[in-house]
């Protein structure tokens, strides 16, 4: 079998482009300080609660070179993030950009090449299973299946208060339904910011901290959409 990387919905193999799944499977380092104490043996050491970025490299290569410029154009027309999933790492998938450069070796007689292809990667590998949107139109709890809190993309319905965990967001006024992106910290609808008529509690935009958290539906609140965004590293 073949194996083929898609970047913002277009595989590499409609290029004629196939890779190597062997730069795929590191993590990225966790960001801390080292603090050191006078007179004190050792280092203390501070957690930043975040992850670096992480470079993935895809060993390539393409039977066919004539395929390669636009290949190239293909990747280097990309500015910032886009989905990226491959065939070695099934359910899954990173946010990823390209910035190059991109450097085939060719043959000697010029029909075929090989190169990386070298993807700068948020550090999360999301799950495609938190895509998938979980309603709730009365109380209940929602599973977290990964060892890492998510940030979830909620779709509010009605005016009043949602708990989630400890958390809870009051929803003062609303056209219906109020979204709120709580890795973005942002509250819209369509084009329209709603951050005005969000209030939350502590200040926090809510997680969905590993295993189960509470769906609290306060008065008012008719029905919660939840895409929970799982990942793993």
């Amino acid at each position: 079998m073949r194996n083929y990387f898609t970047f913002d919905s277009t595989t590499s193999s409609s290029f004629g482009v196939w890779i190597s799944g062997s730069g795929t499977f590191s993590a990225p380092a966790r960001a801390y300080n080292l603090l050191t104490v006078p007179a004190r043996n050792g280092a203390l050491v501070g957690l930043d609660k975040r992850f670096e970025n992480i470079e993935v490299t895809y060993p390539a290569f393409c039977y066919n070179p004539a395929n390669l410029a636009s290949f190239r154009a293909f990747l280097l027309s990309h500015e910032g993030y886009f989905k990226l999933e491959d065939t070695y790492n099934s359910g899954e998938y990173r946010m990823a950009m390209y910035a190059g450069p991109f450097e085939p070796e060719m043959t000697s007689m010029l029909d075929a090449g090989s190169f990386d292809i070298v993807f700068n990667c948020k550090p999360q590998r999301y799950l495609n299973s938190g895509l998938t949107v979980q309603t709730f139109t009365a109380d209940g709890t929602i599973n977290n299946p990964t060892k890492f809190p998510s940030q979830p993309l909620l779709r509010v319905y009605g005016t009043g208060n949602l708990g989630i965990g400890s958390d809870t967001i009051t929803i003062t006024a609303a056209d219906v339904y109020t979204d709120i992106d709580c890795e973005m910290m942002d509250a819209y609808k369509g084009t329209v910011s709603k951050n005005d008529y969000v209030v939350l509690s502590n200040y926090n935009f809510p997680v969905l901290e590993s295993g189960n958290t509470g769906i609290a539906l306060g008065t008012g609140i008719t029905k919660v959409e939840i895409t929970p965004r799982w990942w793993t590293i």
